[in-house]
């Protein structure tokens, strides 16, 4: 029998919860109630001993996600194991909780308030550290941007921020992952799918999503999305605004860093997820402004799969996983929230505030499950981006050149928003059928629904490829990746992109060679000079475009080629630039445009690669 609180210290108690504490008790479906009367349902996990709950109070470890709370079973009995209470909410108008659901302007408050009533709980010390990836590490921004008293420390994994900039739109374009993500999202868990008839109709919807991708825009009512309507309501908003301005206001890190509490903050993401240059950007904007501790990891990783080791077609190695994904919260949680010394800030990947997997020092050849193997291997940095990468520029040059010498000419190519270029593989996620995600061959197949001939992509006409001769020696880029194009077009909007490729030659594993793709990135012509404001082109003039490509780490081996791919598009990565200028999601038609890269030596296009010092 465990006594009352009052008869033992909080140390003692927290002793007797890691030795004897292995039962869980959990109590489901708490209707906790929000400011404007809306409840959220709750579960609460807590540590038990002949079934009965611990009397003490403890930290809290809290998600909050619109995935189902029900899913949150496997933590929540690690952690009430572990020495915590451990809570999961469903946010508004998500599964079981009440209200209407909102693209995250709604989880700041609502995560106040319910972190308000957790400290009220007689089985809570006042103290709260939050977990979750995606949507889920966006509500724990939330709450740091609503100053939440009770919030500690949060664990922020590729979480959603910034969404005007990056990631959402993308320099004035719409990263179609999100109409995915609607599509999936209203047929689960919404109030309209509540009712069987009107969820069969949402899932066929959801079924048929192919179908729909062809016949976008997205018009309001016309689809069945419409028995959805907050979600209708939400990605005809999110696919109308490419401008970065108030619409996209919630979980704006870098326009609002004063606000964000100053808490100790762990920062994860992956060179192939999402969200990898918001949560490069935060670390930057954060470590900056907060007192408090801000760590960051990035590695090889898609969205959520830091415990894996290879992501599309190509492997990593096992160093690049980190097969516990509980065990390494739960040491920060036990530094952050119990005080104790459990190796962070000295080993491990807490030996120091920026630890990075350098990709690319792999032998290349076919592993077991015949994958690339392109290797890699960790290492710590004092800063981000490394101070002894120094942005280099490639040139994009005459015949496809990419060299550090200036060239002559312009290239010019056809782009018909009719026949995009397909997307194969990037930073990405919610690709469910629609989006291969990670490292793949710049080649067709089966695997690529809108491009199923085994031919690369470099043999378009409409991508402009610009490539090293052989490299001499090992060349390692590492940082924040920008190209810089001088532009002209025969229509008054289009789009221009880029991708950055690690060119294998040809060996006996692969005698075709490996495209491996690294990075990519866009930009809407109509949003070249700011984020802010959009301006259409004058037909024919010249302008300049910059893209900002997600950041990498990556180790081009000596007789590697430096690859970068100029086009107009890269569907369904992106929205397709119907070329007319019509407001954006409200085109009626669409225009064959003749677009120009220029790069002479009043026009030097280029890409600026941060290369690492020897």
């Amino acid at each position: 029998m465990i006594p009352r609180p009052l008869l033992l210290l909080p140390a003692l108690l927290l002793l007797l919860t890691k030795l004897h504490a292995q039962e869980v008790l959990v109590e489901k479906d708490i209707m906790v109630p929000m400011r404007d009367g809306v409840k959220l349902a709750t579960d609460v996990y807590r540590p038990a001993i002949d079934g009965k709950a611990l009397e003490c109070r403890l930290p809290v470890i809290l998600t909050r996600l619109p995935y189902n709370k029900d899913g949150s079973k496997r933590f929540g009995e690690y952690f009430a194991k572990n020495g915590y209470v451990f809570v999961s909410q469903d946010c508004r108008g998500r599964y079981k909780s009440e209200g209407v659901w909102h693209w995250m302007s709604d989880d700041g408050p609502d995560g106040v308030d319910c972190a308000a009533w957790i400290g009220r709980q007689p089985w809570s010390n006042g103290k709260i550290g939050m977990v979750g990836t995606s949507y889920v590490g966006g509500t724990q921004h939330a709450m740091a941007l609503a100053g939440a008293p009770e919030l500690t420390t949060i664990i922020p994994v590729d979480a959603v921020s910034n969404c005007g900039v990056q990631s959402v739109r993308n320099a004035g374009a719409f990263e179609m992952r999100f109409w995915n993500w609607i599509m999936l999202n209203a047929a689960k868990g919404s109030r309209g799918a509540q009712d069987p008839a009107t969820q069969a109709v949402l899932q066929e919807m959801t079924d048929n999503r192919f179908h729909y991708l062809n016949n976008l825009p997205l018009r309001p009512g016309m689809t069945p999305l419409r028995l959805a309507p907050e979600y209708e309501e939400w990605l005809v908003g999110a696919m109308s605004n490419g401008a970065d301005n108030e619409y996209w206001k919630p979980n704006n890190i870098l326009d609002h860093t004063a606000q964000y509490k100053d808490i100790p903050v762990y920062l994860v993401g992956g060179w192939y997820d999402s969200w990898a240059g918001n949560t490069t950007a935060n670390f930057a904007a954060l470590s900056k402004t907060l007192k408090s501790d801000v760590y960051l990891i990035m590695g090889p990783w898609i969205h959520g799969a830091q415990a894996k080791s290879s992501h599309g077609q190509v492997d990593f190695g096992p160093e690049a996983a980190i097969p516990d994904e509980l065990a390494w919260r739960k040491q920060w949680f036990d530094h952050f929230m119990k005080g104790e010394d459990s190796g962070i800030g000295k080993d491990g990947h807490f030996a120091t505030k920026v630890r990075i997997f350098v990709m690319g020092t792999g032998d290349g050849k076919k592993t077991g499950k015949g994958l690339l193997n392109h290797g890699g291997s960790w290492r710590s940095e004092k800063e981000w981006p490394p101070a002894k990468s120094k942005p280099t520029k490639y040139h994009l040059g005459k015949g496809g050149a990419l060299s550090t010498d200036t060239s002559t000419g312009s290239t010019s190519y056809t782009f018909d928003p009719k026949n995009p270029v397909p997307t194969i593989g990037g930073c990405i996620s919610s690709g469910n059928d629609i989006l291969l995600q990670g490292a793949w061959n710049q080649v067709g197949g089966p695997h690529v629904w809108n491009w199923p001939n085994p031919v690369p992509l470099s043999a378009r006409n409409d991508v402009v490829v610009f490539q090293t001769e052989p490299l001499a020696q090992d060349t390692e880029v590492t940082g924040e990746i920008e190209v810089r194009l001088w532009v002209s077009s025969t229509s008054v909007d289009t789009d221009f992109t880029a991708k950055l490729v690690d060119v294998y030659p040809p060996s006996a594993d692969w005698p075709g060679g490996f495209d491996m793709n690294l990075t990519d990135g866009i930009v809407r012509a109509r949003f070249r000079d700011s984020l802010k404001t959009e301006k259409l082109m004058e037909r024919g003039r010249i302008y300049p475009v910059t893209i900002r490509l997600y950041p990498t780490s990556n180790v081009f081996k000596k007789d590697h080629r430096i690859r970068v791919d100029i086009s107009s598009s890269n569907f369904p990565r992106f929205d397709v630039n119907p070329n007319t200028g019509e407001p954006l999601n409200d085109n009626r038609r669409v225009e064959t445009a003749v677009n120009t890269i220029h790069h002479d030596a009043a026009h030097p296009s280029h890409i600026a690669l941060p290369v690492a010092g020897r």
